[in-house]
């Protein structure tokens, strides 16, 4: 980037995980690896509170009886001010034993461009 103001909103595709992450962004929040040397971004996200308007947790438990295993698949759809789908994506599948359970967080993490503060 050397320099350059990504455009809010702009992507990328991470070169580690290959998901798809924002421009700005100098660690991905997906693998968590650092994606350029950028000591003072790094630095001010350490240090900045990240803003979280949204953050829900779950937890889903099969019963010891009933059928021997459940499927489950972990879906997330975000839709703009009218209603509509903008992505919707199966960010995991799986299968429960009896008496297994499984926890979701959902988060979204909102970042202030850096002239914004």
């Amino acid at each position: 980037m050397n320099g350059r103001v990504a455009a809010p909103g702009r992507t990328r595709t991470c070169p580690h995980c290959k998901a798809t992450i924002l421009e700005s962004a100098s660690i991905c929040p997906a693998c968590q690896h650092h994606l350029r040397f950028d000591p003072k971004a790094i630095a001010e996200r350490r240090q900045q509170a990240t803003h979280s308007p949204l953050r829900v947790e779950g937890t889903f438990k099969h019963p010891e009886e009933g059928p021997s295993t459940w499927e489950y698949s972990v879906v997330v759809s975000i839709r703009n001010d009218r209603g509509e789908e903008l992505e919707r994506r199966v960010v995991g599948v799986g299968a429960l034993q009896p008496n297994e359970s499984r926890t979701v967080t959902l988060c979204v993490d909102i970042f202030a461009p850096p002239s914004a503060k």
